[in-house]
């Protein structure tokens, strides 16, 4: 079964937006750089994608105007197989990204990335239902804590153990860094 490491929205975009907090950044980095040294090592490729999206003006930090849309600082440096950008949740939406999969023969994604529950919770749905087997490697995902409706604070460890739940052995096996590496081929 050919691999493909997918790094999903790892952007210094996320900086400039209002929810990020600084505490959690070093982990990720962490997890997230051993699994790309560890795929680069394997010799497994390596995508990378970013989202761009909304208006096209210096003042938002999702648009390419921005300067933003680049590695967010402390990513480790990689040669990626192939550059995406996406403007939609999942990134096989108007990407090439299937495509390229597929003209690559590749038939298992490592999922990673920044948010946890949303462009990597919904890359990993979509690419399910799409026929591809999933590692979600939630320790290399990232989110920030979010407001329920009535105001209330859901915590991104909370968030986290939700996403891993509703994938977990339906859209995804979830594991570690070393269960990712160590079943990658």
């Amino acid at each position: 079964m050919k691999t493909c490491l997918v790094v999903i929205d790892s952007q210094e975009s996320f900086r400039h937006r209002p929810y990020f907090t600084p505490a959690t950044l070093p982990t990720y980095l962490s997890a997230q750089n051993a699994l790309i040294a560890g795929c680069v090592a394997q010799g497994i490729p390596v995508v990378r994608i970013f989202h761009v999206d909304g208006p096209k003006t210096a003042d938002n930090p999702f648009a390419i105007e921005s300067g933003l849309i680049r590695p967010i600082e402390g990513l480790a440096g990689f040669e990626p197989a192939i550059t995406f950008t996406k403007n939609r949740h999942s990134a096989l939406v108007g990407t090439g990204l299937d495509w390229w999969l597929t003209q690559n023969s590749i038939s298992k994604l490592i999922v990673s990335g920044i948010r946890t529950e949303q462009c990597c919770e919904t890359t990993t749905r979509h690419a399910s239902d799409l026929g591809w087997s999933v590692d979600y490697c939630l320790e290399a995902t990232l989110t920030w804590d979010m407001h329920n409706a009535d105001g209330t604070v859901l915590s991104a460890a909370d968030i986290m153990m939700r996403t891993a739940t509703v994938l977990k052995d339906r859209f995804a096996r979830i594991c570690s860094v070393a269960q990712a590496l160590g079943a990658a081929s």
